[in-house]
């Protein structure tokens, strides 16, 4: 009886995984709203010493009318898209095989939780020194921050797979690769996926301090030369910018992981 029952219940979870939250949106609409009320009142009201909105919103189409906003978000978007990518590929292998190989996990745990607790940005001087001033070393320290959140995600994920399922498949005669690719794989994707959403917050974290290493252009790097000259609105136009590329970035994710994860009951 219980059968039919899921078969039921599943096109209204993929219904309702596919639906758009307009309630969701709404309040984050108004969430906006309120938030830019209470900036543009404090600034108003001289209790904080930041730009008001409309001079943000000034400086934002200064700097996008002259292109130089365009230029920025092209070279953080490459940088933070290349370290980020190149993190979450080689992660999600070395994740699956320290989860299903415990000689595999025992070598290699200890160099991960090692580098874990050196914080990227402290690998910077390390990479200026082996890896010169170019994009080379921005891009290592960004795909550090990046690796380091989803392989431990991904590990977490294929050692908190429920053992009864594996043991089943194996009375019924399933081989490992058959076992990995059906039962392992989709268990763990949950765990993939915010480890991917937490790398990639981490990529974009990094981001500012990579580009302290000899960049002329980039998000970052226009927030450094902003701050010699007190040029508050532009760091808040960086700041912004960097938090709603972050934020649709991630929504991209979150709206995948919906569609991979159907089968999970939500909220």
């Amino acid at each position: 009886m219980s059968a039919p029952t899921k078969t039921a219940r599943q096109p209204d979870r993929e219904a309702r995984a596919h639906a758009p939250d307009f309630q969701g949106l709404g309040l984050n609409f108004v969430g906006l709203v309120v938030g830019i009320a209470v900036w543009w009142a404090l600034t108003a009201s001289g209790a904080v010493g930041l730009p008001p909105p409309p001079d943000v919103a000034r400086k934002f189409v200064e700097l996008a009318a002259n292109g130089q906003l365009a230029t920025d978000i092209t070279s953080s978007l490459a940088r933070v898209l290349s370290g980020f990518l190149i993190g979450v590929i080689l992660a999600i292998p070395v994740g699956f095989v320290m989860g299903w190989y415990k000689v595999a996990r025992s070598l290699i745990e200890p160099y991960l939780q090692f580098f874990r607790m050196i914080p990227p940005l402290a690998i910077i001087p390390l990479a200026i020194v082996t890896m010169g001033i170019d994009e080379t070393p921005k891009i290592f320290v960004i795909f550090l921050a990046s690796f380091l959140a989803s392989v431990v995600a991904t590990y977490q994920g294929v050692i908190s797979v429920d053992r009864t399922m594996i043991n089943a498949a194996r009375v019924l005669g399933a081989k490992d690769l058959t076992i990995f690719l059906r039962i392992v794989i989709p268990a763990s994707t949950p765990f993939i996926l915010v480890g991917v959403r937490i790398g990639l917050g981490s990529a974009w974290a990094t981001l500012v301090a990579a580009e302290l290493i000899a960049a002329q252009t980039g998000l970052g790097y226009r927030m450094q030369q902003a701050q010699l000259y007190y040029d508050l609105p532009t760091i808040f136009v960086s700041l912004i910018t960097i938090g709603i590329l972050g934020l649709a970035m991630d929504r991209l994710l979150l709206e995948i992981e919906r569609r991979l994860t159907v089968w999970q009951e939500r909220v």
